[in-house]
């Protein structure tokens, strides 16, 4: 695997270890971040974009492909007004972020490595977030 494909693959294992854990987990590293549940919306179909390319060169198995296009549709069905929601209060209220995490956390116990991949570092807010 080349650099290029570690560097997504690791990009993408963590954004869906962000989704896969509890959500007192979410919640907190999510902190006081602004991000919409637009946002969640868009890194979501980015990583499916990613899992495209690295499922072509047998990164990925096309089976984790079609669990981050689930993902993916999942996401995007969320209702329109919900978009700009914080993603942080999104995640207690709507029941479309249990099926979300059930996915991630499906597509992370089918790794070969079957490592557990934890949640990305907590970084202070990004200004242009708040």
């Amino acid at each position: 695997m080349d650099l290029n494909d570690k560097h997504w693959r690791t990009w993408t294992l963590r954004f869906l270890a962000l989704l896969a854990a509890d959500l007192p987990e979410q919640q907190a590293w999510l902190g006081e971040r602004r991000l919409t549940v637009h946002t969640a919306v868009e890194e979501a179909e980015f990583a499916c974009s990613i899992a495209e390319g690295l499922t072509g060169r047998a990164v990925f198995t096309p089976g984790h492909l079609r669990t981050l296009q689930a993902i993916a549709r999942r996401t995007s069905a969320l209702d329109a007004t919900a978009r700009t929601t914080r993603w942080a209060d999104s995640l207690a209220a709507d029941p479309a972020w249990d099926d979300v995490r059930t996915l991630a956390r499906g597509f992370l116990h089918t790794l070969p490595d079957d490592r557990p991949w934890p949640l990305p570092r907590r970084i202070p807010p990004n200004p242009g977030d708040c």
